[in-house]
């Protein structure tokens, strides 16, 4: 006897909500694409662990995990988003590891000012010791998470190059809370280390030396600043 489908993928979805238990709703992926019929999600939404996703036929997603770079495309069947990584039933998945720091990932205000304060004594520093490392984006042109109605500030803070201000207009913002420099045209330097100001906050971070303007994962140029 044939079991349709839709049946199948019901049973599978009740199998994975007993056997998860509750989570907190702290995000573990991006959403970076989504293709076809897909119910509940919609492009750059965090998920959380815990998270059923249902892919209906010739559908697809594209998630990024925030702790493990881990970039996933999974294509139709049930999706259980995990702490690290999705577990798929039904379905196909294609892993690949992509370059992406968790700490400019999940950047919070007081590992902000923090690492800011580092930068500051470095600079004014005269020890010829390396000094600590700032959170790391993979790609020029970051895509950084703030609220609208806000104004941006970016200066670099080891070397002379111009200051980028940034009005957070809603009709800029993706989602109403992410700023992509790349869909504005703007870049920053391969190597350079920089000064995000939001307001009162100050967060500090640096771009990989061997970062490029080619199409990069979301996760690997990740700013979460609010």
């Amino acid at each position: 006897m044939r079991i349709p489908m839709r049946s199948l993928i019901g049973a599978v979805v009740g199998a994975l909500c007993v056997a998860t238990p509750a989570l907190a709703e702290t995000p573990a992926a991006i959403v970076e694409d989504v293709q076809g019929k897909v119910d509940g999600i919609a492009f750059m939404d965090y998920v959380a662990p815990g998270k059923i996703i249902k892919l209906g036929p010739k559908a697809s997603v594209t998630l990024s995990y925030l702790k493990s770079c881990l970039r996933e495309t999974i294509s139709e069947g049930v999706v259980l988003v995990g702490a690290e990584q999705s577990t798929v039933q039904l379905g196909e998945v294609k892993r690949d590891k992509v370059p992406c720091d968790t700490n400019a990932a999940k950047l919070s205000e007081r590992e902000a000012n923090q690492s800011a304060a580092t930068t500051f004594r470095t600079m004014r520093s005269d020890a010829k010791g390396a000094p600590a490392k700032l959170p790391t984006i993979y790609g020029v042109a970051p895509l950084v998470q703030a609220k609208s109605g806000s104004t941006l500030v970016i200066e670099r803070t080891d070397g002379k190059e111009p200051t980028i201000t940034v009005p957070l207009k809603s009709e800029a913002m993706i989602g109403g809370k992410f700023y992509d420099f790349a869909k504005a045209g703007k870049s920053l330097t391969p190597g350079g280390s920089y000064l995000a100001i939001l307001g009162a906050k100050r967060y500090a971070f640096q771009v990989d030396a061997s970062a490029t303007s080619s199409p990069t994962p979301i996760v690997g140029r990740l700013l979460r600043l609010e």
